[in-house]
This record gives C-alpha cells, sequence and structure tokens, in this order.
C-alpha cells in the first residue's frame, strides 16, 4: 500500500503553477531539458505554458513513458497549450561553455521563444538558468507539475527525432538505437569510425587525448 501511495504522488498536478498564480503572476511556463548526458548531438529544452484547468490524461515525466506515448502527447500539448517553444545549445556551445551552462542557454531561449512573456518559471532541477522572470527550481519536477511534464516531452521529443535524422546523416554510428548516449554499442561505433562532427568532444577526452 505504501509503494502504492509513493506512486500516486509522482502524478504531476497543477499545484506549483496555481501557487504562482495566487501570489499575483499570470503566464506560469514549466520548463525542463532533455539530452544533457550523451556523447552526441545538442542538449534541447522546451518552455510550455498551460492552462490551468485542461486535463491532458497520461502526462507524466517522459522518461517514464513509452515512445509512442510520448508521440501522441507531443501533438496534445501543442493543440492544447497556450504557448510552447523548443529550443537547444550546440555541441559546440556545450565544449565551450559545459553541458551546464549549455542547458541553461536552451532554457533561455526556450523561454524567450514562447511568443507570450512568461512572468513566472517553474525550472526541472535544482538551479535557476537566469531567465528574465520569476523563477523557482522544483526537484524532480516533471513527475510533480503538469507544465513541466509537458516541457519534458516537448524537449525528449524534438531530440530523438533529432537523432534520427542525424542517423541518416551518420548510419554508422546507428544513432537511431541509443540517440547519442553512451551505450556499449555507441563507443565500439566511435572506435570503429571516429569522432563526428556532432560529437561532443569535451565528453571524449580520454578517447581524443588517451594519453592526458
Amino acid at each position: 500500500m505504501a509503494n502504492k501511495e509513493n506512486r500516486e504522488k509522482t502524478v504531476p498536478t497543477y499545484e506549483y503553477e496555481k501557487a504562482a498564480m495566487e501570489k499575483g503572476f499570470s503566464a506560469v511556463c514549466g520548463i525542463d531539458e532533455a539530452g544533457r548526458g550523451p556523447l552526441a548531438g545538442p542538449v534541447f529544452a522546451a518552455a510550455v505554458i498551460l492552462p490551468v484547468d485542461v486535463e491532458i490524461p497520461g502526462l507524466n515525466d517522459s522518461k517514464k513513458l513509452t515512445e509512442k506515448k510520448r508521440e501522441a502527447l507531443f501533438d496534445e500539448i501543442i493543440e492544447k497549450a497556450v504557448a510552447y517553444s523548443v529550443a537547444s545549445a550546440s555541441e559546440k556551445e556545450i565544449d565551450d561553455i559545459n553541458i551546464l551552462q549549455a542547458t541553461f542557454l536552451a532554457m533561455r531561449r526556450a523561454a524567450e521563444g514562447l511568443g507570450v512573456d512568461p512572468d513566472y518559471a517553474l525550472i526541472d532541477g535544482n538551479k535557476k538558468p537566469g531567465l528574465s522572470c520569476e523563477e523557482e527550481f522544483v526537484i524532480k519536477g516533471d513527475a510533480k507539475s503538469m507544465s513541466i511534464a509537458a516541457a519534458s516531452i516537448l524537449a525528449k521529443v524534438t531530440r530523438d527525432r533529432y537523432m534520427l535524422e542525424m542517423a541518416k546523416l551518420f548510419p554508422q554510428y546507428q544513432f537511431e538505437k541509443h540517440k547519442g548516449y553512451g551505450t556499449k554499442l555507441h563507443y565500439e561505433m566511435i572506435s570503429e569510425y571516429g569522432v563526428s562532427e556532432i560529437h561532443r568532444k569535451s565528453f571524449l577526452k580520454k578517447i581524443l587525448n588517451p594519453e592526458e
């Protein structure tokens, strides 16, 4: 019973959004990222403003959903959102300023691309990216806040689609199977074919500079 109750507590709600509105904020967005860990490809971030009365059955942390479910929810989120935006920071930007700062850059770009100026942002994680509006970070927010969960799905689906396109350009790496993450297969392909232009060089220092 306790385990069941714990699972039920992780279903996202509009509690955080409504709390912000009770403070007087009106345009509350959720922000999340996808792709901090992979060895290749950009890091993506999404920002979403949802009406706090809209129901999106099955909406949850993108990592808890199947690819088919994420794809279906992607379309529903876009249809029902007041505003949404997906942005990225490139592999070069990741190498130049590090993955954390690149993630923040992608988050800022997503917020700026909404078309509606948010006055409050709920951010998944434990740090604030430095937006031009009031910010609140929510640890494991993609399992707690509806708008963050929606952002997690938009970011994840967009990045996965991008990596499938990269799989066509760089078929030798088989990105369609691992989306750029550091799987055994991916490391084997890097070992065989070397590093491509979309690999994050800062993530592969031991391979690029084995003597250091």
